[in-house]
């Protein structure tokens, strides 16, 4: 099991604020406006970093998205060095995070069987 520590923590929410504004200040035409930074995961080396993203969108703009930000995570990265004093500034891997659209999937299909029931 996995021990995150509180000095993580706080690593964790930084770089994730950080990468938000980055991430809004971006002109990169495959980047979704609806692109937000979930989570962050942080190694506690701080060599390696897993970005979770959410876009709302269709699954064609959610790949492009993904696509061109792991494309542009050179530009994202340094862009994150000098916003933030780390020691080291982890390399980014964006991943997909699809937890918010399965909440609201299941949350409409609680209100049907709710309504059914009425």
């Amino acid at each position: 099991m996995k021990k995150i520590t509180v000095k993580r923590t706080r690593i964790n929410g930084e770089v994730q604020k950080e990468l938000s504004q980055i991430l809004g200040n971006l002109k990169d035409p495959r980047i979704h406006k609806m692109t937000t930074v979930t989570a962050v995961e942080v190694t506690k080396d701080l060599h390696y970093g897993k970005i979770y993203i959410s876009v709302l969108a269709n699954e064609d703009e959610q790949k492009q998205t993904i696509q061109g930000l792991n494309q542009a995570s050179a530009y994202i990265r340094r862009e994150l060095a000098q916003s933030l004093n780390l020691r080291n500034t982890p390399e980014l891997t964006f991943v997909l995070d699809q937890s918010i659209e399965y909440g609201v999937n299941m949350l409409k299909k609680i209100q049907e069987v709710n309504a059914d029931l009425t």
